[in-house]
């Protein structure tokens, strides 16, 4: 993990991500999000395998990013991994803003007035 800018963490993905993998890597993606950056950035430049289980990971960093409000980008995409993002549609998941749940609604506990 690149940590020379803690607003935005860096997983540094390398080798391979799959099965055997994928658990420690899901558990820090949930501990870094926790923290709420503003964008989490994935380097996949030492990738050189991925199965179904490490796709997984990168949805449910999406989809938790979208939650946190963080924005998941990659870098040094790898071929065929781009191929696979493009085939089951992630790259477009990936391509929407976070969603922000503050806007439009009052904090808790606050009062609206028109």
């Amino acid at each position: 993990m690149d940590r020379s800018d803690p607003a935005v963490p860096v997983v540094v993905v390398g080798g391979d991500l799959a099965y055997a993998t994928a658990g420690p890597l899901r558990a820090e993606i949930d501990r870094l999000l926790a923290g709420r950056p503003t964008t989490l950035v994935f380097d996949f430049g030492d990738l050189q395998f991925m199965d179904s289980t490490g796709l997984s990971v990168i949805v449910h960093t999406w989809r938790e990013g979208q939650q946190a409000g963080t924005a998941i980008e990659l870098r040094a995409v790898p071929r065929f991994l781009e191929t696979i993002l493009d085939l089951t549609g992630v790259t477009g998941l990936l391509d929407r803003a976070p969603v922000d749940d503050t806007a439009g609604h009052p904090a808790p506990g606050s009062t609206a007035s028109a």
